[in-house]
């Protein structure tokens, strides 16, 4: 067979098939075996919300350099199920190499023939179809077998599987040899120490950095990621684990946690967070910390459990009644979501206000490689006092800051209400006090946009006049779609922090002459709380909102559109 031209560097493969397949597993195990040969790896999954059957589907991208979305090109495409050619053939293009089972296909489909039942049923059963798959893809690509038996051996524990699932991957690739080399991208010296992780885990470990020693969630997709993740960290980092009955017993258990002297996290979605709102309206009351990890999928309702979106920014702005202070952070990549995990926690106990760490089902579920994840030696240091027997809770301090104090360290009263109250924290109705009462409250605010934000990240040119400004994970398509086209007088603002807003975010938008918004949502709702918050005239917003992320083409090819229109 001719060499495949492809994009230089990088490969690009899809998997087609039905959940239960085993799609997973064969990109952790490329995956590992691309990074055994020095590459960097994403692996995107885009799955139907069942247990079994449906048609779903894996992109793998692995690449000299760092990559962190999702190319449309496809070099190769393998489909394990029939009904994954009519869903993925519109993804595919000429150059394409498909692969399939002749059973299924056809001998006149055109495809590379891998006969996965018939090698399956050599290897001990089809169960061993995805080391079949794999080994053939190693051979496609002109690698030799140590590469990827070093991967499976990395994902398989037990000595008997692996020497199975070993005895599988060189069935298939003895059986790609005829079209060994069909690709040119040769493995480079591997990088020491690196990781492969999703987004989940990203926020686990943030969550530890930060302190966190107690999570309460109720399971909702695509949330539930970083309660197992903590889950799994429970004895060895002190994290006591409460899988609640529901998602208003786990913010007021958050909330008890924090008043206690815990350093508490709820992780849920949309229709799990409509929920908390009260409790939401009570940390503003009472003056508590909260951490709270949004995962976005599209609603409303059910919506798409398993798909992504960013529809949920202004129910983490505007939801829980009355007026109260909160932050809202917003990663755009694992690296990201660690930092902004981690930070979330300082914020909260700094500024004694709730703060939301918006994530989505595309970052969360996202494989790829990181360079090693530094947890502190130890615990950050509460900003909790030990109460003496003057103690008033709601004292007034710098910037509405109240001195906390938790039962049972000191002499000291420890009283919360939700009811307006008075320093003590007792009842009150008396209408000075309550102005006064919410001015402490809403001074803190000042301590969130300025001393404890998180600053926006220009990328291009320093000279712009067009500014492309983004949130969460449409930062990497955006940043490597700017790469590719390199657009005159053009940069992307990405906004890490998106309430209060940094005052950096205001200069910036301040210097450009054309704004252009773009966010996974209908609506516009950042670029919404633009124009709220600063008075800016948007001049373009790029919105998306079927389900699935942007890929760096889309966005590269509406830069060329504003370009040349």
């Amino acid at each position: 067979m001719n060499r495949i031209k492809q994009r230089p560097g990088e490969i690009n493969l899809l998997f087609g098939g039905e959940a239960g397949q085993g799609l997973q597993t064969i990109a952790q195990i490329l995956a590992r075996m691309f990074m055994n040969g020095g590459l960097h790896v994403l692996a995107v999954s885009e799955f139907m919300s069942r247990i079994r059957g449906g048609s779903n589907s894996i992109t793998l991208r692995a690449a000299n350099q760092p990559v962190r979305a999702q190319d449309e090109t496809i070099d190769i495409c393998v489909l394990l199920d029939k009904d994954a050619l009519p869903r993925l053939k519109g993804r595919c293009a000429p150059a394409t190499l498909m692969i399939g089972d002749p059973k299924l296909f056809g001998p006149g489909s055109g495809m590379l023939p891998l006969p996965l039942n018939e090698l399956g049923a050599q290897a001990g059963g089809t169960i061993y179809s995805n080391s079949i798959v794999c080994g053939a893809i190693a051979c496609l690509v002109g690698w030799e077998l140590p590469l990827l038996e070093a991967a499976l051996a990395k994902v398989f524990s037990s000595p008997e599987l692996l020497a199975k699932n070993l005895a599988a991957a060189k069935l298939g690739w003895d059986h790609g040899t005829e079209a060994a080399g069909h690709f040119d991208l040769p493995p480079q010296e591997k990088k020491a120490g690196q990781l492969l992780l999703d987004g989940s885990q990203a926020v686990a470990f943030g969550a530890l950095a930060g302190g966190c020693t107690f999570i309460a969630s109720y399971p909702m997709s695509p949330s539930t990621g970083v309660l197992i993740h903590l889950a799994k960290s429970a004895h060895s980092h002190g994290v006591v684990v409460e899988q609640a009955e529901d998602e208003i017993s786990a913010i007021n258990m958050g909330l008890g946690s924090w008043y206690a002297g815990g350093r508490a996290l709820v992780s849920t979605s949309g229709g799990g967070f409509d929920l908390m709102a009260e409790g939401l309206s009570l940390a503003g009351a009472i003056e508590s910390p909260m951490v709270i990890h949004l995962a976005q999928r599209p609603g409303p309702g059910t919506g798409l459990p398993t798909r992504t979106e960013q529809g949920d920014l202004e129910i983490a702005r505007y939801s829980g009644h009355g007026e109260f202070p909160r932050a809202i952070l917003a990663p755009g990549s694992p690296e990201e979501a660690f930092a902004c995990a981690a930070h979330a926690f300082t914020m909260a106990d700094a500024s004694q206000s709730p703060v939301f760490l918006l994530t989505d089902q595309y970052l969360l579920d996202t494989l790829c490689d990181l360079e090693p994840f530094h947890l502190p030696d130890a615990a950050p240091e509460p900003r909790i006092v030990t109460t003496t027997k003057e103690y008033r809770r709601y004292a007034a301090g710098a910037d509405g800051i109240s001195p906390r104090g938790i039962p049972g360290l000191g002499e000291g009263i420890v009283r919360v209400d939700s009811d307006e109250h008075d320093e003590e924290g007792c009842i009150t109705e008396d209408f000075d006090l309550r102005t006064a009462m919410v001015d402490k409250r809403l001074a803190k605010l000042r301590l969130l946009k300025e001393d404890l934000a998180l600053a926006p990240r220009l990328y291009g040119t320093a000279d712009y006049r067009r500014l492309i400004v983004g949130w969460g994970s449409t930062a990497p398509a955006v940043v490597e779609a700017l790469e590719r086209v390199r657009p005159a007088s053009t940069a992307f603002l990405h906004c890490v922090q998106l309430y209060p807003l940094p005052q950096a975010v205001l200069d910036h938008l301040q210097q450009a002459s054309k704004i252009i918004v773009i966010e996974s949502n209908a609506t516009g709702q950042f670029a919404r709380l633009l124009r709220v918050e600063t008075g800016c005239t948007i001049t373009r917003q790029w919105n998306k909102y079927n389900g699935l992320a942007f890929t760096v083409d889309e966005v590269a090819a509406l830069l060329q559109q504003e370009v040349n229109p």
